[in-house]
Formats: structure tokens, sequence, C-alpha cells
């Protein structure tokens, strides 16, 4: 994992303008910190690349999310619940 993070993290996030995030970020979890590492990702950053929060917060960035142009979305949740709605929703 820790190759793999020292090659890959931070391709995507300089592309969406976080670069110094990115950087902070890497520096942290190389050194083997990594509840700063995680403490140091933006929140702007979590909402650019994923739907998080309650139904009702998910279901108001997911309509911003329609409009752009994403052709897949993985759904990770351990509630049944929440899998059934998913399945559920209009597409």
């Amino acid at each position: 994992m820790l190759g793999l993070m020292n090659q890959l993290f931070g391709l995507r996030e300089v592309r969406y303008g976080y670069d110094g995030a990115a950087e902070t970020i890497q520096s942290y979890y190389l050194q083997g910190k990594r509840r700063e590492a995680a403490m140091a990702v933006p929140d702007a950053l979590v909402d650019d690349v994923a739907l998080c929060g309650p139904k009702a917060r998910i279901a108001e960035r997911l309509a911003l999310w329609r409009s752009a142009p994403i052709t897949t979305l993985n759904l990770m949740t351990t509630d049944l619940q929440t899998i059934r709605s998913a399945l559920a929703a209009p597409v």
C-alpha cells in the first residue's frame, strides 16, 4: 500500500486543484502519521469526489452529480436498508 500511495496519491487531487493538500496528506502518510493525513483532507475535496452524510444531503449532492459527466457510481455501506433504498431509487 505504501508504494502505491507514494506513486499515485495526489494525481487526481492535483487535477482538482488540491495540490497543496495532496502534498501535505502524502507527507503525513509517508511519515506514518495516518491520523494527521486523514485530518488534512479538506472537506471540499471529499465533496468533490464522494457523496457522504445523511440521506437528505446525499440526495441533494447527487442532483449535482447527475449533471456531471459521471458514468459510474460506487456505493459503499454496511447498512442493508441503505442498499435496498439505493437499488429502488430511480436512475
